[in-house]
């Protein structure tokens, strides 16, 4: 029987206007799908006119422009449906889906369908429930002790993954989608025996885990900085923009 993580994948990421879930925009998304390692992967694409401007410091990231957008990118409210849409269809075929940092991307993805179209993206998982893979999470829980930074391109480097032209969404969410196969290549005797309906269970208390121990070293260090436990989604603020 294949392992999870040598069958079909989903993978999902954005570019924003900067790093606020609650008030930042999407400006870009992509969802990749690769039925089996070294096959010819499927690409969807958005592009997003945010209806905001876009700071200096995101489009030097990114390298999209106010102009841009405004000239090429399409309404959130349709895009942020379509977006939701796909997702609930990889998670209904049981395809688990690949997110780096998972809590930034659907938690943004969650404000911008209840900011566009007073939804969330709790309901489109009603019947069929998310099965994350979040490659940070992961190798995080699974090589807790390697000392250095575990960014999308430190993770690339570590696991031998191409990443070219980082900062897309498509590029960045098929590395994603990449180190995860290869964190369940490494950690297969571990990783083997479990469903990723397990795994996803798993990773939220390995990552509530990890936000407690980053928020004590924020305590030791004299910062007032917020770490928030909660995996894959973050509830809403009262508050929320």
């Amino acid at each position: 029987m294949t392992c999870w993580y040598e069958g079909a994948l989903a993978a999902f990421d954005t570019e924003t206007t900067g790093v606020d879930v609650e008030t930042d925009r999407i400006v870009s998304a992509a969802v990749v799908v690769q039925d089996a390692p070294g096959t010819r992967p499927r690409i969807t694409r958005w592009l997003v006119n945010p209806g905001v401007p876009v700071p200096e410091a995101a489009t030097a990231v990114h390298g999209l422009t106010d102009e841009h957008l405004q000239h090429n990118g399409r309404w959130p409210a349709p895009v942020m449906f379509e977006i939701a849409e796909q997702l609930a269809e990889h998670a209904a075929m049981g395809r688990p889906l690949v997110v780096m940092n998972a809590p930034f991307d659907l938690t943004l993805l969650d404000r911008e369908l209840r900011r566009h179209r007073a939804s969330s993206l709790d309901r489109w998982f009603e019947a069929s429930p998310l099965q994350v893979m979040d490659p940070r999470v992961l190798d995080k829980h699974l090589d807790r002790y390697r000392k250095g930074r575990r960014t999308l391109t430190d993770l690339c480097a570590h696991y031998g993954v191409t990443l070219e032209g980082a900062h897309d969404a498509a590029a960045d969410a098929m590395a994603a989608l990449d180190v995860v196969r290869a964190v369940g290549r490494r950690f297969a005797t571990r990783l083997e025996r479990l469903s990723p309906a397990e795994l996803h269970t798993l990773q939220a208390t390995w990552h509530a885990a990890q936000a407690r121990g980053l928020q004590a070293w924020f305590a030791r260090s004299g910062s007032e900085e917020t770490v928030s436990t909660d995996w894959p989604l973050r509830p809403e603020l009262p508050a929320a923009a």
